[in-house]
């Protein structure tokens, strides 16, 4: 399929404050990775949710942004924009995103709800159990990043194989785990530091390895909003300790 005969790709994603620049949304950033991971042509337009424009109201009502129009299609689901973009833009023209090791897909997940539980927390009390809880999350994560995936195990050498150094979850490659987790990793740097003065651990290293490696590539870093804009997403959120 040649660019010409390709429809039309338009990404609506959540504006910032400003209601133009990007906003605090992990997944809209996630699915402008997947599209810029693509290398297809797209348009990304941002959507002043304070000011409900007509083209809401027109395109998909009562959705809330990221939403994609692909020609004169509307897709409102992020998983189901995923599943669509990874079946229709596939090879041999477009990379397959998808992740080889079905692990890759879960790693780190349960760190964003270790993170909200930390921030929306306002118990001094509570606080240290509350970050002992997130950095256990990040701690699971930076184990899977260290442990070797089966292809970078040779069976037939005799050297074994104990850690891994590769720069994102799956392998070399920016997958779809990764456009799911970075997003979400890049808020819990933010406003952590921001509203708890805490930082990711330094000897987390494989963790920073993948971080690193991340905010490298211009599809996670031009695609993240300004910190600015998380600052104030989350000032209503995370509370104070008191």
């Amino acid at each position: 399929m040649s660019d010409a005969t390709q429809p039309k790709l338009e990404l609506f994603v959540k504006a910032g404050s400003d209601g133009q620049s990007i906003g605090n949304c992990p997944f809209s950033q996630r699915l402008f990775m997947v599209l810029w991971l693509k290398g297809v042509t797209f348009d990304v337009t941002t959507v002043d949710m304070k000011r409900k424009p007509d083209i809401l109201k027109d395109l998909a009502p009562g959705a809330q942004p990221p939403f994609l129009l692909y020609g004169s299609e509307v897709k409102t689901d992020t998983n189901k924009i995923e599943e669509f973009l990874e079946e229709h833009l596939c090879p041999p023209k477009y990379p397959r995103l998808a992740a080889r090791n079905p692990e890759s897909n879960t790693a780190g997940l349960d760190v964003f709800s270790k993170f909200s539980a930390y921030i929306k927390n306002s118990n001094p009390q509570a606080n240290e159990n509350l970050e002992k809880g997130l950095l256990k999350a990040l701690k699971k994560l930076d184990d899977y990043l260290g442990s070797p995936l089966p292809d970078e195990i040779d069976e037939n050498s005799a050297d074994e194989v104990t850690s891994s150094s590769r720069p994102f979850l799956d392998g070399q490659e920016l997958t779809l785990a990764d456009c799911n987790l970075l997003p979400k990793l890049h808020i819990v740097k933010v406003v952590c530091l921001k509203y708890r003065s805490f930082t990711i651990p330094q000897s987390l290293t494989n963790l920073w390895r993948y971080l690193n490696a991340a905010y490298a590539r211009e599809e996670f870093s031009s695609t993240c909003p300004l910190d600015e804009e998380i600052h104030i997403a989350y000032s209503s959120v995370a509370k104070a300790l008191k």
